[in-house]
């Protein structure tokens, strides 16, 4: 559970709006954004595409909300390029310019808790996987302050919904700024509601 805790540290590879860099990291984000850090199975799938192209479509919503989206699978940053670098109408995701880092070792899935299958050592000392070493479809919210806020995985064959992440960046938002907690189904420019017995009363009166 990393709700509450600075969110794990690494640097990679990341394509970039179409090019490759050497030296990504989420620290470099710290004090100045909010970020929104999600991984996916695979490129060159099927649900992962729908998910990628819907937080291209909504990365404007994002950045009015101070906020950067960046994604992260297992595969190699090679495989990230010629994904987006091929047109959508052939499988591609075309025109994604958020960072897409290359997760290669498995590690920054592992230190986030999402990797699925499992590596263990049989009776000879050898090293055994079992199921698909891939990321599931784990989505972490990070404060300016490097702290995760927010996390929520799904299983491969569950698409997550773009419209929730952005209801958690306000909630978080809201309550940064005013100090009040937001309820159930709570959205922006709803009445949020003060942590005590009397804001509780208050808000179920309302």
């Amino acid at each position: 559970m990393l709700v509450g805790k600075p969110a794990p540290e690494f640097r990679a590879t990341a394509v970039v709006n179409g090019v490759i860099e050497r030296d990504f990291s989420l620290t470099d984000y710290i004090g100045e954004k909010y970020v929104l850090f999600f991984f996916y199975p695979k490129d060159f799938t099927f649900v992962c595409p729908t998910e990628l192209l819907g937080f291209q479509a909504a990365l404007p919503e994002f950045a009015a909300r101070d906020t950067v989206v960046v994604g992260c699978s297992t595969d190699s940053e090679y495989s990230h390029w010629a994904w987006c670098n091929t047109p959508r109408e052939e499988g591609g995701i075309k025109g994604v310019s958020y960072p897409l880092v290359s997760d290669i070792n498995k590690t920054i899935a592992d230190m986030y808790d999402v990797l699925a299958g499992e590596r263990y050592l049989d009776e000879q000392g050898n090293t055994r996987v079992e199921g698909e070493l891939v990321a599931l479809r784990g989505l972490f919210l990070i404060d300016k302050q490097g702290i995760v806020r927010h996390m929520l995985v799904n299983d491969m064959p569950l698409g997550r919904s773009i419209q929730e992440a952005i209801r958690m960046v306000d909630a978080l938002q809201h309550y940064e700024a005013f100090g009040e907690v937001c309820p159930l189904d709570w959205h922006k420019g709803d009445t949020a509601m003060e942590a005590t017995p009397e804001g509780v009363a208050a808000y179920l009166k309302s």
